[in-house]
């Protein structure tokens, strides 16, 4: 029995998470949940045991969505080391032979036969019956201000169904991501950085299988990304926007690209850097807010143009 690729790196991907369950027992049980803290758990213990990293965008990118794309090679050698196997051909090899089939005696042949026939009758009747109502749906997001669509920006979706784990996707880079369903209700989270995160809930619709959806603007968060990539002269009054935008208790966390690892700032710590020039930190973009009593609690970002 031939498995592809993706399904190869569907079994790696199952794999890796009961090794990380053997140091994180609470971590999910599937990789598309993971988030936060579980990334950070996961390239960190990726560096101490193969002393190889993944950023989080990678990791977004290629282990929580459903991408067709497989991973460069060098990286699919080290998660199948990872894993217990020399490389990825010797990761692929034996998963494959784990496979087998049961063949029947000639004699009883007939036996197995009929009732085999059967059940792929009733499987391609069902299969006919589900696609009549199945349906192809798409959803796009666009800013509430400006009305404008939401591009080339992490956009997470997770799809929520009654006594189930969510399911996750990815958005491309046209701010939008497709479904395909027979449910009459899609109930759905939606998260981004630099919006709100939302819960939206639509009754489909066979006759309109496209929707626009608005998601309300993070203006913390955009001043932020602002003051990071402007000359601003009154810099005292920047400092006095960041002291009313922020909680004195607030963790301030920067995500390193390319290595293990992350800087947390205290609220003033972080107010220095972003305001006094020998401390700038230029050019960063946000991935993520929390909020207690209108102000930011917690708040994770990187900064680009880094070696």
């Amino acid at each position: 029995m031939d498995i592809s690729e993706s399904e190869y790196l569907k079994i790696l991907k199952e794999q890796i998470v009961k090794v990380m369950q053997q140091s994180y027992p609470g971590i999910p049980d599937s990789i598309s949940n993971w988030k936060g803290q579980n990334i950070i758990d996961f390239q960190s213990d990726l560096r101490f045991k193969q002393k190889e990293n993944i950023s989080e965008k990678w990791f977004y990118i290629h282990m929580k969505s459903s991408n067709s794309k497989l991973p460069r090679i060098d990286i699919l050698n080290f998660l199948s080391k990872y894993v217990g196997y020399k490389n990825w051909e010797e990761f692929k090899l034996k998963t494959g032979n784990d496979t087998f089939e049961i063949q029947p005696d000639n004699s009883n042949r007939v036996f197995y036969l009929v009732p085999l026939i059967m059940l792929v009758a009733v499987a391609v009747f069902y299969l006919i019956f589900k696609s009549m109502y199945t349906q192809e749906y798409t959803f796009c997001f666009y800013d509430n201000d400006t009305k404008e669509p939401i591009v080339n920006s992490i956009i997470e979706i997770g799809v929520l169904s009654d006594n189930e784990s969510p399911v996750n996707y990815l958005c491309n880079k046209d701010g939008c991501f497709t479904i395909k369903t027979n449910k009459r209700i899609l109930k759905f989270v939606v998260e981004t950085p630099c919006y709100h995160p939302d819960t939206i809930v639509r009754t489909l619709n066979k006759f309109n299988r496209t929707e626009n959806v608005k998601l309300k603007i993070d203006d913390y968060a955009i001043m932020i990304q602002y003051f990071s990539n402007s000359n601003v002269n009154d810099w005292l009054k920047r400092r006095e926007n960041l002291n009313d935008m922020f909680s004195d208790s607030a963790k301030i966390f920067q995500v390193l690209e390319g290595t293990v690892g992350m800087e947390m700032y205290n609220k003033w710590e972080f107010i220095n850097k972003l305001t006094l020039p020998a401390n700038s930190l230029r050019d960063i973009e946000i991935l993520d807010t929390k909020y207690g009593d209108e102000k930011i609690t917690h708040l994770r970002f990187i900064q680009n143009g880094l070696e």
